[in-house]
């Protein structure tokens, strides 16, 4: 769930007393379909909104998240997702998530003062953090929560989360493209910023143009190869981050994609692209773009669709990408390719 649909309808119920559960993902390993800090609301009725990933884990969150209504007190759990499970959802192999299932109560005067922090942060434009502290026995202990910018901090003061605090603070830029995580295994932090990042799969000659003009535009660039001598400090000079992966496989591990996101997709062959894709499809980004021709495209999408996909989902991508002014030359389609970016940065979505 995108950040602003999220907290719209957290302030919806807020205004409608409506209380929830929030399940958050804590921790994944292996091809759990979401990534740490994904977000569902469960209601009363056990109706939803949003999703950590679909399939029977969310079947056994709903679950336990009726408890959590029941006894109006927070849980964490572990779920495992089978291989056989995972087959079904089109992936490889299982993992397992850590959830977070915490009761969203609108009588607690300090629930309503932290959201209205936080509405009060995003609507301003003001990048934040959120830190929640994980008790280890939930039995006896209620959650804690913070937010900090890069300047101020609302919460109840400590020297331990001072100390995490300042921390944060003194690195705050660096937490801009990183997922959700815990920090010695008692505080989650999740980064919450508006800045467009670009991330470019594919460091050949038309990712090599493109990073260079997308930098010039004011994206933060992220230019991601499995070949070390296309991916390199020495080839990219101007952009912000260039990473060297072992494969395709599991991109949003190593990169954090938005709901500000442009991703593009130019790497070197079919089998690459619908990889790619296939994880881009389950993120929120604002943009998806794919390089190839009608034919190619054609293939992938149909190899997705076998797999579980929608046509709804692959309305996402932008493809064959680009704007039509008949480019040639990598430069030409780098140009492309940017002036349909600025179409979808500067005009409503698609």
């Amino acid at each position: 769930m995108a950040m602003n649909d999220y907290l719209k309808i957290v302030r919806k119920m807020q205004k409608n007393s409506e209380n929830f559960v929030l399940a958050t993902i804590l921790e994944k390993t292996g091809s759990a379909p979401r990534s740490e800090g994904a977000k569902m609301l469960i209601k009363r009725n056990l109706s939803i909104e949003g999703t950590i990933g679909g399939g029977l884990v969310e079947a056994m969150v709903i679950k336990a998240a009726a408890r959590v209504h029941q006894d109006q007190q927070f849980r964490i759990e572990d779920f495992i997702l089978s291989n056989k499970d995972a087959a079904s959802l089109g992936m490889v192999c299982g993992g397992d998530v850590k959830i977070l299932l915490e009761y969203i109560d609108w009588a607690d005067p300090k629930t309503n003062g932290f959201f209205n922090e936080i509405f009060d942060l995003y609507e301003n434009k003001i990048d934040f953090v959120i830190i929640t502290k994980i008790p280890k026995d939930y039995e006896n202990e209620r959650l804690e929560k913070w937010a900090c910018t890069e300047t101020g901090f609302y919460g109840a003061e400590s020297d331990e989360i001072l100390s995490l605090v300042k921390d944060i603070k003194e690195n705050f830029y660096q937490l801009k493209y990183k997922d959700a995580y815990l920090q010695n295994n008692c505080y989650f932090v999740e980064p919450y910023f508006k800045t467009e990042n670009v991330c470019i799969l594919g460091g050949g000659h038309i990712g090599k143009v493109l990073a260079e003009l997308c930098k010039s535009l004011g994206f933060y660039v992220t230019v991601i190869d499995d070949r070390e001598e296309f991916a390199n400090a020495k080839r990219f000079t101007t952009v912000d981050e260039v990473k060297v992966v072992p494969g395709f496989e599991h991109i949003t591990d190593v990169v954090k994609i938005s709901q500000h996101s442009f991703v593009i997709i130019v790497t070197r062959g079919h089998s690459y692209d619908k990889e790619v894709l296939a994880q881009m499809l389950q993120t929120d980004a604002k943009y998806i773009g794919m390089i190839g021709s009608t034919n190619k495209r054609n293939h992938v999408y149909q190899c997705l669709l076998e797999e579980g996909f929608t046509f709804r989902d692959l309305d996402r991508v932008y493809s064959p990408i680009g704007l039509p002014i008949h480019a040639d030359t990598p430069e030409e389609i780098a140009v492309s390719i940017a002036a349909e970016m600025i179409q979808v940065r500067r005009g409503p979505q698609k």
